[in-house]
């Protein structure tokens, strides 16, 4: 009996070496198991050998029976592989694993992934993977890891230094501005992550002129296609009162005012009158004078035109405080808000550091719930995946769609960016290659799921997936819900009455993101440069206390470890991206230049204790 195990142990290693953690990297053929071993071995397993004049005794019957067990455990442990591989390679067929997951025992209205991902989906062809070889790589990884410990610190910061920052914008060390020299309007353009930037920034100028903010107003887009207002979204009253000591707001403006014509007299200013980073010497250069004067100026668009260095210490406080502390969602928002992050931890009763900063007075319900299990069972994972077309068209990379992808992306550029196809047109840019080596292209689905397997992330892990309208629609999306079936969004886990206050309202479905995202127990996003992850990262370092986890990849350094995906084996993949990954979770202080909103470690910000 103890000769036939020895056979069987042989077997397994010798056959399946390459989907274990015993892989050495510099194995030239790691898929290539040695078929002398793999024959000896299947004969132990059977209890005989092959060349022999003599077939061995006949077992006793209760051996027998044991052989067959473990051939038994053994096709069914192949068959499962070959299952979720198969799975892979047809993702057109079949968007999501069938095993469907649901976090509610009572929400009889959630939805499966397979209906919600079609609906994402515009009912596309099937994609074809450049991934194939490393995808079915990490469907054995992750088969391997159900009997394996996830690694000491993929849920945690792995530096202490992180905790030894603690948020201090709150302190001030100046008197209330009296807002004497005007009144100054902004109409902010873009989604609600450009305005809730805007909006900040115009309240550090507002600090800066001495003059009178009038409540924000969002102008309508129509690519988000979103009527909401201020009001819609943030608490009013808590901003108005809460920036007193800072600056005075007023709702609107006063009545001799409200006739004029602001663009006739000049106090109209649009984006192209203020340059992009601007200066606080500009505003009092160029628009104190229109205030002196006119005593209103409206500025419309007011992206990004604001400089994040150099401006005074108080100012830039100032700035941090809007962000972090004046800007609360009102209660719908909040509550519904404060659901999903109940669904997402299971029902579990858990408080998280950011919880009653993000959903406020609803934080308390998040404390109802089972007491019984483990703080492990209600962990989850946040995704922000930036595959949406506008960013995969602008970015002139390639995604292995060929040359129906090339014709349908350029058909989009000449719509929405024709400024782009005429620069093609004039000027010679990188190659597709050439931009994927630097890592200016957005990481694909495919190549996310890799990372997330690579990291250690086990296939039981619930991923809440932030956005929507990905580019490819489900078929794309289907190496990630096939090798990470516990994957679900807002729409999965609100009811159809529960969601349908936010339905048409992308800015507050997009609110709503933001809270699941920020209350993670890991954030990772796919995309550094995306203004939603950016918020979201920068309010997880102020308030987390130096335990909240996210995930920056360094494309460029990923794009090196990809385009081996031919020849790597899955050991060297796994250490070289954790390292990468690793590498961006360094603690250090804000670099100058460098955004408040994404970077608050700095002394305007946060104290360093």
């Amino acid at each position: 009996m103890a000769s036939r195990s020895n056979s069987f142990c042989n077997f397994s290693e010798s056959s399946y070496d390459y989907y274990t953690d015993n892989e050495q990297p510099g194995d030239p053929n790691p898929d290539r198991a040695d078929p002398l071993t793999r024959n000896n071995s299947l004969n132990g397993l059977l209890g005989f050998t092959f060349g022999s004049k003599k077939m061995r005794k006949k077992k006793p019957f209760y051996q027998a029976r044991a052989a067959l067990l473990l051939a038994f455990f053994v096709l069914v442990f192949l068959g499962m592989n070959w299952w979720m591989i198969s799975r892979i390679q047809n993702s057109g067929r079949a968007a999501t694993p069938r095993v469907e997951f649901k976090f509610l025992k009572d929400n009889a209205s959630t939805l499966s992934v397979r209906e919600e991902l079609v609906k994402l989906g515009k009912g596309r062809k099937p994609q074809k993977t450049i991934y194939a070889r490393l995808l079915a790589k990490a469907a054995h990884a992750l088969a391997e890891g159900q009997r394996k410990a996830e690694p000491k610190d993929l849920w945690a910061e792995p530096y202490f230094v992180a905790s030894t920052w603690q948020p201090c914008a709150e302190h001030r060390d100046w008197l209330p501005s009296e807002g004497r020299n005007g009144y100054i309007i902004v109409t902010a353009n873009g989604g609600i992550n450009q305005q809730r930037v805007a909006i900040c920034n115009i309240v550090a100028v507002a600090r800066l002129l001495d003059a009178t903010l009038v409540l924000p107003k969002f102008l309508y887009s129509s690519v988000w296609k979103d009527v909401s207002q201020f009001g819609d979204i943030y608490q009013e009253e808590h901003f108005i009162d809460y920036l007193k000591p800072d600056i005075r707001i007023v709702r609107e403006l006063p009545l001799e005012l409200q006739s004029l014509d602001l663009e006739t007299i000049g106090s109209l200013v649009t984006d192209a009158d203020v340059v992009k980073e601007a200066k606080p010497s500009f505003y009092k250069k160029h628009i104190l004078p229109i205030l002196h004067k006119n005593r209103v100026v409206h500025f419309l668009g007011f992206g990004n035109r604001l400089a994040s260095d150099p401006l005074p210490l108080q100012v830039q406080r100032l700035r941090c405080r809007c962000n972090f502390h004046a800007l609360k969602f009102v209660p719908k928002i909040e509550e519904a808000g404060a659901l999903l992050v109940r669904r997402m931890r299971q029902n579990v009763t858990r408080l998280g550091p950011l919880d009653r900063h993000l959903v406020g007075s609803f934080s308390k319900s998040l404390m109802k719930g089972e007491r019984n299990r483990g703080e492990k069972v209600a962990r989850y994972l946040a995704l922000h995946l930036r595959f949406e077309i506008d960013m995969v068209a602008h970015s002139l990379c390639e995604y292995g769609g060929g040359e129906e992808e090339r014709n349908e992306l350029e058909a989009y550029r000449e719509i929405h960016f024709p400024a782009l196809v005429e620069l093609k047109k004039t000027k010679e840019l990188p190659s597709p290659a050439d931009l994927k080596a630097e890592g200016l292209c957005p990481l694909m689905p495919e190549e996310t799921v890799l990372m997330l397997a690579a990291l250690g992330f086990n296939r039981q892990t619930r991923i809440y997936l932030a956005g929507a309208n990905i580019y490819g629609g489900n078929s794309r999306l289907a190496s990630l819900t096939t090798l990470y079936p516990n994957l679900v969004t807002k729409e999965n886990l609100l009811s159809s009455s529960e969601i349908e206050p936010f339905k048409n309202f992308s800015s507050q479905l997009a609110a709503l993101d933001f809270i699941v995202c920020s209350a993670a127990d890991v954030f990772a996003m796919t995309d550094s440069g995306s203004q939603f992850s950016s918020l979201v990262s920068g309010f997880r370092v102020y308030y987390g206390g130096g335990k909240m986890a996210t995930i920056r990849p360094n494309k460029r350094r990923l794009a090196g470890i990809f385009v081996k995906n031919n020849t790597i084996d899955w050991r060297t993949f796994e250490q070289r991206v954790r390292k990468a990954v690793r590498q961006t979770k360094r603690v250090f202080s804000r670099p100058v230049g460098r955004s408040v909103y994404r970077y608050p470690r700095c002394k305007e910000c946060m104290c360093n204790t």
